[in-house]
């Protein structure tokens, strides 16, 4: 069972007790079918914060800790190949309420401009309350960290051709790809993501797919008229909890048009 299947098992749980239902799989069905809707997220975080006393981050996977020695190194990288002054940008791609854009924006040497980009209002409302409210400093003086509403099939509107260093997923690729219509949302994520990466930029892709499946569904939604427009990678991150995950990293190859 997937982590994601774990987390939205144990919400329609709570939904279902909270509106008197004994009988709740149809909505785990229902949740699992549309975790590609705005909807089902706001319902999650919302839900979610209820129950809790104080702000917790949540973290579908793994924290920062876990994925540092993939984030940096492509940080570190883009730096040598810019001025030591310019702020590398880092998108945090469905961010939902994880610590992992603000321990990015806390920890980075470079300085650093952290979008955290997430198609529910709610948990970008919840992350700028908690980041106010803990006046997290970043490591670089010059670093900036910004909260936005953003659908990632609409990544255009608000970041130009070839302006992004980095895009870290942490499970956005994986949720669109297990829900009923997403997988054609998901194809359009990922060349949106090739369209505003800078040539010697990086996406990074955490996930518990197995790499025959994963490696060649990158391969075959990062062609344009047949042709590879991005290199595909993969190294394992290690297990959690049972699960082994995974590190999928796409360079562009070429931008591509739409």
């Amino acid at each position: 069972m997937s982590p994601l299947f774990k987390s939205l098992t144990l919400l329609s749980r709570r939904v279902a007790v909270a509106a008197g239902v004994r009988h709740h799989s149809s909505l785990i069905t229902e949740l699992m079918e549309n975790m590609d809707k705005k909807a089902t997220w706001d319902r999650f975080y919302a839900e979610n914060r209820s129950r809790a006393s104080t702000f917790k981050n949540f973290e579908w996977f793994f924290g920062f800790d876990s994925v540092r020695d993939f984030v940096m190194p492509p940080l570190q990288q883009q730096q040598q190949q810019s001025h030591p002054d310019a702020l590398l940008q880092v998108l945090d791609m469905g961010c939902g309420t994880s610590a992992l854009g603000p321990s990015i924006y806390r920890h980075s040497p470079h300085p650093v401009r952290v979008t955290c980009a997430d198609i529910s209002p709610v948990a970008v409302r919840l992350m700028q309350e908690h980041v106010q409210a803990k006046a997290i400093k970043p490591h670089s003086a010059s670093s900036r960290l910004e909260f936005v509403e953003l659908d990632c099939t609409h990544l255009h509107e608000h970041f130009g051709p070839s302006s992004v260093d980095l895009i870290v997923d942490k499970g956005t690729m994986d949720a669109l790809l297990r829900s009923k219509g997403g997988k054609g949302k998901a194809g359009l994520v990922l060349r949106q993501c090739l369209k505003v990466l800078r040539s010697s930029g990086t996406l990074l892709q955490f996930s518990d797919e197995d790499p025959d499946a994963r490696l060649l569904w990158l391969e075959t939604e990062a062609q344009e008229q047949g042709v590879m427009a991005a290199e595909v990678g993969v190294q394992e991150v290690g297990e959690l909890r049972g699960v082994c995950y995974y590190c999928y990293q796409v360079t562009p190859r070429c931008i591509i048009q739409q």
